[in-house]
Parts: C-alpha cells; sequence; structure tokens
C-alpha cells in the first residue's frame, strides 16, 4: 500500500479543492446578494371616495290597495208594481234626481184620488161642526140650550177636525206612494246595467234592487299599514289621517297601475283605523284620490307608495359606504392627509340605495365608497382616477 501521491495526483487534488472552494464562495455570494436585497414595499390602496350630502329625504312605504267607489248606491223599488219604463241608457252618467225607471202608476193614483175625496168630506163635515157649535154656544150661554147639547157640538167638531187630519195624513202617504212609482237616481255618477227588465213585478214583496249609481270622479283608495310603520310615524309626530299645517307635506298616496304606469294625480290620506287588528297586526288607512277621467275602476287592486315622513337638511351616504358588524355599523372617512379613520354611526331609513346617517357624521366630510375591505384605521390611501374627476364636481 502506497503512502505516498504523485506530482500528478497532487496537482489534480488542488485543483479539485480549488474548484470547490470556488463554488462554495460562488453560492453564499449569490445568496448574500439575495438576502441583502431591499423588502418589497406595501403598495398604497386605491380607494373611491364620495361626499357626504345633506339633503330633503323623502321616506316612503310600499303597500297593495284596493279602489272603492266614493259612493256607490243601490237603486231600489220602494214600492210594489209591475216596471213599465227605464228612461236611460246602461252604463252612462247620470244626474242626480235624473228619472231612471216608472213603475205602473194606476193603483197608486187611484189611492191617492180616493184620499183626496175623504179629505174633502172630513174638510166638509168639520166645517158643519164648527157652525153647529158657532149656533149653540150663544145659546147656552142665554140658557136656551143645555150643557150636553154644547158638549156634544164641541166633541162633533173636534172629531171632524182629527178626522181632516188622519184624512190629510191619508193623502200624504198617498202621494208619496204614487212618487216613488217615478223612481229617480240618489245622486251623480255612472249606472249599471239593470237588474231587471221591463214587465218584471217590482217591490218590496219582489225584486226591489233595479240597478246601481257608482259616484267614481273621486275614489277611495283602501290598503293596510304594519303597527311598526304606525309606531315609526308617531315617532316623527306624523298623525295618519289628519291635516298638519305646522308641516310643509302631508302624508300622500300615489298609485301603479297594472301596465306598471304611475297614476298622475295624488292622492291624500284622510283617514286610519283606530284600532289594530290582531288578527293580522295590521290597521286600514284610506286615501281619497280624483279620478275625473274614469281611469281608476272600484274593486280594482293596485300598488300604493305612501310618503310617510319627510327628513329635512339629513346627511345621507350610499348604502355600499356602510360596513355593518356585531359592533355596529362604521364608515371610513378620509381625513385631509388621505389616511382613513373608522366611524362608527348610527343610521336611519334607507331609500334608493342611500341611506340616512342621524349621528357620526357631517355633510362635506370624503367617505370610502370602494375598497374599504383592505383598509386598517390610520392607514394611507390613493383616490382613484374616477373618483378624483368627480370629486371636484360632486363638491361644488
Amino acid at each position: 500500500m502506497r503512502h505516498f501521491f504523485t506530482h500528478k495526483e497532487i496537482k489534480l487534488k488542488k485543483k479539485r479543492t480549488a474548484i470547490a472552494v470556488i463554488g462554495i464562495g460562488l453560492v453564499l455570494g449569490i445568496y448574500f446578494i439575495v438576502s441583502r436585497r431591499p423588502a418589497h414595499q406595501q403598495e398604497t390602496p386605491i380607494v373611491a371616495i364620495e361626499p357626504v350630502t345633506r339633503e330633503d329625504v323623502e321616506i316612503y312605504g310600499e303597500y297593495v290597495g284596493r279602489i272603492r267607489a266614493q259612493q256607490f248606491v243601490e237603486v231600489r223599488a220602494r214600492v210594489e208594481g209591475y216596471l213599465e219604463q227605464m228612461l236611460f241608457a246602461e252604463g252612462t252618467y247620470v244626474t242626480k234626481n235624473q228619472v231612471l225607471f216608472v213603475i205602473n202608476q194606476e193603483q197608486y193614483r187611484a189611492k191617492a184620488d180616493k184620499a183626496r175625496a175623504q179629505l174633502k168630506k172630513d174638510e166638509a163635515q168639520a166645517l158643519k161642526a164648527k157652525r153647529d157649535l158657532e149656533r149653540i154656544r150663544p145659546l147656552y150661554e142665554q140658557n136656551a140650550a143645555s150643557q150636553l147639547d154644547l158638549d156634544n157640538a164641541i166633541a162633533a167638531f173636534e172629531t171632524a177636525e182629527a178626522s181632516v187630519a188622519m184624512s190629510q195624513a191619508d193623502l200624504d202617504q198617498a202621494e208619496q206612494e204614487l212618487g216613488y212609482t217615478i223612481v229617480r237616481s240618489p245622486l251623480a255618477g255612472h249606472i249599471s246595467e239593470r237588474h231587471v227588465d221591463l214587465g218584471t213585478l217590482v217591490g218590496p214583496g219582489a225584486k226591489s234592487l233595479l240597478a246601481t249609481v257608482v259616484k267614481s270622479d273621486t275614489v277611495l283608495v283602501d290598503f293596510s299599514m304594519t303597527a311598526l310603520d304606525y309606531l315609526k310615524s308617531k315617532e316623527r309626530n306624523v298623525e295618519l289621517g289628519r291635516k298638519d299645517s305646522t308641516r310643509s307635506w302631508q302624508p300622500n298616496i300615489t298609485i301603479t297601475l297594472a301596465d306598471n304606469t304611475v297614476y298622475p294625480f295624488k292622492g291624500l290620506v284622510d283617514f286610519a283605523e283606530p284600532q289594530v287588528d290582531p288578527r293580522t297586526g295590521t290597521f286600514s288607512v284610506r286615501a281619497e284620490m280624483p279620478n275625473p277621467e274614469r281611469v281608476l275602476l272600484p274593486g280594482q287592486f293596485t300598488k300604493v307608495k305612501l310618503l310617510l315622513d319627510v327628513r329635512e337638511n339629513a346627511d345621507v351616504v350610499p348604502l355600499k359606504s356602510v360596513i355593518i358588524e356585531k359592533g355596529g355599523a362604521y364608515i371610513y372617512v378620509m381625513r385631509k392627509d388621505s389616511t382613513v379613520e373608522r366611524r362608527f354611526v348610527e343610521l336611519g331609513p334607507e331609500f334608493q340605495n342611500n341611506v340616512v346617517v342621524e349621528r357620526g357624521i357631517a355633510a362635506g366630510e370624503m367617505i370610502v365608497t370602494e375598497g374599504y375591505h383592505k383598509l386598517n384605521p390610520g392607514m394611507k390611501v390613493k383616490v382613484s382616477d374616477a373618483a378624483e374627476d368627480k370629486k371636484p364636481e360632486e363638491t361644488l
């Protein structure tokens, strides 16, 4: 076994050692360079901002309503007889006291003539009794007639007067019944189709309903509100169904028709039920609505939008800028130095993708509407170009 190396082997070994040393140095150099590279700086978050606006906010509630005629009157026959005439066109407009139907009048005219004749007879007897009394009274004073004769004359006169009064009442009743044979419209409005045919026996003992008259130039809209809506209205001192001259607005409604068009007229709430229905937890509300063109028909269902409140000079922010967690609702506010602050707020009613802020923020402050998910309080932010372009326009 050799204990020495040749010159050639020693030279080869030195070469390999040098190569290894160079390789290790190269690796250490690369590692040193890599480890000494400056750390990647965190990028500044880009956010969108908008100013808090101050405006008058109208708060609405939406319900399902039903149209009802302001007046709906049934035209009925008040006396019995055969229907002889119909003096209107079905579905047309009729005026108050316009003649609609005529019932056979012969028996009622005869009854009136009989009562009139009886009245004349009783008046003649009353006149005779009065003359008899006038003759007997002086005789009684001269003791030429007895007390019995005077009493009989007085009784005959008073009986005759009572008969005249009864006959007059019978005549009035007979003439009233005769007048009932001419059926008139109790109000102005549109009349329905007739419910009986000519020649039909009508009256209390037969068919009494002849037609109906609907006053529809003004209609009523009925809808139901929840007890919660009522409590919210009371908190704002809004009395539904009562006009308040101290307010610049009144609770009014707009309705949407079946074709999704908005009816051009507004209705005013004029009545609210004073109690809640325990079965549904709601109470009935009524509004009066103009209907000059008869677009609204009684019995029709419609969407009702009720003005519940007007918040004057309210601070308003977009709903998308509000973060709601267990601890409450907050908004990121951008300060003048471009840092953000977490601001807890008290929210009010929502409307049109916006929300009223009751407390915690002021008009004109810039709030973060997009990009807040990557923010922490005190962090510096950069406003997006779109927000920068929009900012001057909104704050003018």
